[in-house]
């Protein structure tokens, strides 16, 4: 994976983007839970862009960087 926390603009999709499929189709990619991102990491990530949004959000999550989250939630709506 490259930098993700490079890519401005993965991170502003995260906290728009709804989650296509699934227990949590609907619900917005930066809101899932944590256990979910992880079953993802331990049975592979969904092809694609989808795939990178998760595994970039689990980083975010898995480091301790929320606030990154927060704030983009705040300019952008989500």
């Amino acid at each position: 994976m490259q930098n993700p926390l490079g890519d401005k603009k993965i991170l502003i999709d995260i906290v728009r983007q709804e989650m296509p499929f699934g227990k949590y189709a609907g619900r917005k990619l930066c809101d899932l839970p944590t256990y979910y991102l992880e079953w993802f990491y331990a049975q592979g990530w969904p092809k694609g862009r989808l795939g990178a949004m998760l595994e970039t959000l689990f980083v975010i999550r898995t480091e301790g960087l929320h606030d990154i989250l927060e704030e983009l939630k705040k300019r952008h709506g989500a």
